[in-house]
């Protein structure tokens, strides 16, 4: 019988940023999408950290080795009146894949929400992840086909204020 791997999961601190920043880009080349990183330190700093965060961050360390992180930050449902937890990112380095991190992170993310009373707790996953929509779906998450995404890029952004 294999014994089960023990990580700590923890809310990420200032110290963490350069690690955070290294998980951003980990992803980002996991994704293909290495060249649209264009965050740094000081950015995530101020974001994460400053007098008014955006955002929350999460590591789960094995040990000394940091082994996964996850952003997220919480938005507001008018329908329910309750607030969501959005999910930015989640990364587990693939070392440390397919030995129940994962699980224990969304478990931990779902008692955040279930703290703040939030009424759900959605992410978005790229169409050719499949082995990350296999994982998604064996925790009981369902896809929501209904309803399409869209965003506005800064380039956007500046042109849409510009065009006023």
């Amino acid at each position: 019988m294999t014994k089960p791997v023990s990580f700590r999961i923890r809310q990420a601190v200032e110290n963490d940023v350069s690690l955070i920043l290294q998980f951003i880009r980990e992803l980002a080349e996991y994704e293909k999408e290495l060249k649209r990183v264009s965050v740094t330190e000081d950015i995530l700093r101020a974001n994460l950290f400053g007098p008014e965060p955006y955002a929350h961050a999460l590591i789960a360390d094995k040990g000394e080795q940091a082994a996964a992180f996850a952003i997220y930050f919480f938005s507001y449902s008018t329908f329910s009146g309750l607030p969501n937890m959005y999910l930015e990112d989640i990364f587990v380095r693939p070392e440390f894949r397919g030995c129940g991190l994962g699980t224990k992170l969304f478990a931990f993310l779902a008692r955040q929400a279930h703290e703040r009373n939030c009424g759900r707790m959605e992410w978005s996953v790229l169409n050719w992840n499949e082995s990350a929509i296999r994982f998604y779906r064996r925790l009981g998450a369902e896809s929501v086909s209904d309803w399409t995404v869209f965003h506005l890029a800064k380039e956007q952004l500046d042109k849409l204020i510009n065009s006023v």
